[in-house]
C-alpha cells in the first residue's frame, strides 16, 4: 500500500469533518478547539488518536478497505501537513496495515 497526503483539490480520500469520510475525520469539537486556541496541538493529537482508536474498533471493515488499496491519498484543507490530522492518520494506517501483514509506505505530500 502506498500512502500520500495532500490538500483538498486532488483526487483522493477526503478525511475532513466538513465533507469527508467521518470514519477518519476529527470531530468538530477538536477542530474548532485547535482553531480557537482552546486546545494545544498536543491535546489535538491525543484526542484525535483516541477518536481513531474508537473508530477502528467500531469501523474495522472500513479501515481494512482502505489499507487493502494499492494507493490512497489522504486529503484535508490544512496548509501545514506537519500539524494536520492527515499526517497523524497516515502513521496510524501504516501501523494498522503492518499489524495485518500488509506492507505500507508513506511516499510524501503531493
Amino acid at each position: 500500500m502506498k500512502i500520500y497526503t495532500s490538500r483538498i483539490g486532488t483526487e483522493g480520500l477526503d478525511i475532513t469533518v466538513k465533507s469527508g469520510d467521518k470514519v477518519f475525520a476529527p470531530s468538530w469539537e477538536i477542530v474548532l478547539g485547535l482553531k480557537d486556541g482552546k486546545i494545544t496541538w498536543q491535546q489535538y493529537v491525543e484526542r484525535y488518536t483516541k477518536l481513531m482508536r474508537k473508530s477502528y474498533k467500531n469501523n474495522t471493515k472500513r479501515w481494512m478497505e482502505v489499507i487493502n488499496q494499492d494507493k490512497v491519498i489522504l486529503l484535508c484543507y490544512c496548509a501545514n501537513p506537519d500539524r494536520c490530522h492527515r499526517s497523524l492518520l497516515k502513521d496510524m494506517l501504516i501501523k494498522v496495515a503492518e499489524f495485518n501483514g500488509i506492507e505500507a509506505e508513506y511516499l510524501g505530500e503531493i
